[in-house]
């Protein structure tokens, strides 16, 4: 690893220092009938039994405790369709600062309303019409709140990092990686972790067909975005890799990979079925990589469940289909 992935590295450790006693240590879970189906040996690291039940609590919670005084003092600003949305809050709530939180005006209710019980002002927005970053860039403006972005930060993506250590800490020997992106936090993070404690680790970072912004970027070495996109899996419906992101996900990360909409669907109904977990989409896009045979599973494979935050109607349609 190079020096800025060893700097990266140290701030994963120093953050995972921060989080203990404030962010849970997830369980790491396994399935026999998993196992048989896929080929290879994985394991689950269930961020779904996070706080807020998504990883999105460890980068606030690093990046919003690293703020000054000054800073805490002017209140936070965020944007999010829903658990970077609540991690803000929650975080917010626990160190006494005031939190805004810019959200699309179909997120999902669930989310919502436990940002708006955390204790956010929550503003809406028609994403049809506007971009959250205008909307969230304008309060910033207006009212001098720092401002904490759901990804594209060094301490929010150092937070997020912290999954994937504790998962090489438990299981030890990965082969492969398998995570979720969205904006490309959690998996640039995750890239650095787990090289970190082992450099040949294969790391992958998975999204849906419907939200192939990453993996186009990935494979052309050119950012591309995608507006809105129609997915199931809401937590990956972010425009584009950001301007940190994109870097160290081109330069850490191994491979990309798509799933469709109904793959992702067969492996939230798997989990929920066959492991008695509930998983929302985004956090079953590693399980869907498998099941599918988009990614082989090759020795020992870990996959980050990024969160479980599903609304009922939702989770009743899928379990329908």
């Amino acid at each position: 690893m190079d020096s800025d992935g060893k700097e990266i590295f140290r701030a994963i450790l120093a953050a995972k220092d921060r989080l203990l006693g404030k962010a849970n240590i997830t369980p790491v879970m396994s399935s026999r009938t998993l196992n048989l189906l896929v080929g290879g040996e994985v394991f689950l690291k269930c961020e779904n039994f996070q706080r807020i039940g998504a990883f999105k609590f460890r980068g606030a919670f690093n990046a919003i405790s690293r703020l000054s005084e000054e800073e805490k003092s002017r209140g936070v600003i965020t944007y999010s369709s829903g658990n970077h949305a609540q991690a803000v809050a929650l975080v917010g709530r626990l160190l006494g600062v005031s939190t805004t939180v810019v959200m699309p005006d179909d997120a999902p209710q669930i989310k919502r309303t436990a940002t708006e019980a955390y204790g956010a002002d929550v503003v809406d927005y028609n994403p049809r019409e506007k971009t959250r970053e205008e909307v969230a860039g304008k309060l910033r403006e207006d009212h001098g709140y720092t401002m904490i972005p759901p990804y594209d930060h060094p301490d929010v993506i150092a937070g997020q990092g912290t999954a994937a250590l504790e998962m090489m800490d438990e299981v030890k020997a990965l082969d492969m990686l398998l995570v979720p992106c969205g904006g490309g936090g959690l998996l640039s993070g995750s890239a650095i972790a787990a090289k970190g404690v082992k450099p040949n680790c294969r790391v992958i970072g998975v999204e849906p067909e419907l939200a192939d912004d990453a993996t186009r970027s990935f494979r052309t070495g050119a950012l591309h975005t995608v507006k809105n996109p129609p997915t199931i899996a809401d937590g990956t419906r972010t425009p584009s890799l950001g301007k940190i992101t994109f870097p160290l996900v081109l330069k850490y990360a191994d491979d990309m990979q798509t799933v469709s909409e109904s793959e992702i669907i067969e492996a939230v109904k798997f989990i929920f079925y066959r492991m008695k977990l509930v998983v929302e989409p985004s956090g079953a896009l590693g399980v869907a990589a498998l099941l599918s045979g988009k990614v082989a599973a090759k020795g020992r494979v870990g996959v980050i469940i990024s969160g479980g935050n599903i609304d009922g109607p939702t989770m009743v349609k899928i379990l329908k289909s």
